[in-house]
């Protein structure tokens, strides 16, 4: 069997439209119609029911995922086996990481691991969909989304406040909030994303001083965390942003600081078979010390904030 289109019609199973599929592979969605088309054919069965919504699977087209999963799943182990038998970690590292902390956070970073590791290779690609580890897409995935999957291992990697940010120019046009229930009477700019969120607390700025039930509405949505970083630096209004977002942006202003603000977490993830992968524990060995260094630095410097 063709494992081009099993490949294709796994990503397609896994989620549920031919537009999501045809990004995570980087492929048209005729191209996969053909594919999904061409493997019925061969197949003699349905493999989907197509319906306006999307796509459900029929029940030949269940028992083919069990089994293409399996079998993916039974691939990738076996690569690990064979790529790590030697005494230097060397070869292909596949990343994947969100759009908004790999390319503020992760890539700033690569090249120092990079030159310590220099037999090794990086391959990095950002998507705000879930990553399916199970398939050979990525033998890493660095995400804030958990699911329950035993197959996977989660290390926390990192933990930041969310705070509130402005631009200057918003402030002075439109004043300064000096209480939570202040922002009923400003533009709040937030995330919009409906596949894979960066944290389930991103909008609480929504909610932030409103009574039990109440939800502002939004001035403005956008499916990047950057893209809102950018967005009110210009001035369209104010967001709830990470740190590690804000600190890219030069004309950011924090208001609110005495706020008690929520967490967003980012996990360092990756399949159970890969645990002996000495490119694996290497690069988390390195991002774990990366983070524990930038936290040391930013609790100092809010030390030294107080205390002047």
């Amino acid at each position: 069997m063709d494992w081009d289109k099993l490949r294709v019609f796994y990503n397609v199973a896994e989620s549920g439209n031919f537009t999501r599929a045809a990004s995570r592979l980087e492929i048209s969605q005729s191209a996969i119609s053909r594919q999904i088309s061409n493997l019925e054919d061969r197949l003699g069965v349905p493999l989907f029911h197509r319906h306006a919504r999307g796509l459900i699977l029929t029940e030949q087209g269940e028992l083919l995922f069990r089994t293409t999963r399996e079998v993916f799943s039974e691939l990738a182990m076996a690569k690990a086996r064979v790529t790590e038998n030697t005494k230097v970690a060397q070869g292909t590292l596949n990343i994947a990481a969100t759009v908004g902390f790999g390319t503020t956070w992760v890539t700033p970073r690569l090249h120092k691991f990079l030159n310590q590791y220099p037999e090794l290779r990086l391959t990095l690609r950002f998507s705000d969909d879930p990553v399916d580890l199970t398939v050979n897409e990525s033998d890493v995935a660095i995400t804030s989304s958990v699911t329950e999957d035993e197959e996977l291992i989660y290390r926390e990697l990192l933990c930041r406040s969310l705070h509130i940010y402005s631009s200057r120019k918003y402030l002075f046009n439109f004043g300064v909030p000096l209480k939570p229930e202040d922002l009923d009477r400003h533009r709040l700019v937030i995330f919009n994303g409906k596949t894979m969120i960066p944290s389930d607390n991103i909008n609480w700025l929504l909610t932030c001083g409103t009574p039990p039930g109440v939800k502002r509405e939004p001035y403005l949505s956008i499916n990047n965390l950057y893209g809102i970083a950018r967005t009110i630096e210009a001035g369209s209004g104010i967001a709830c942003l990470p740190s590690y977002i804000a600190k890219k942006c030069k004309n950011l202003v924090q208001i609110l600081p005495e706020i008690v603000v929520p967490n967003v977490r980012f996990y360092f993830v990756y399949p159970r078979q890969l645990k002996d992968s000495k490119r694996i524990q290497q690069l988390w060995t390195f991002l774990n010390e990366e983070s524990q260094i930038e936290t040391e630095t930013e609790t100092e410097t809010e030390t030294e904030l107080k205390c002047s």
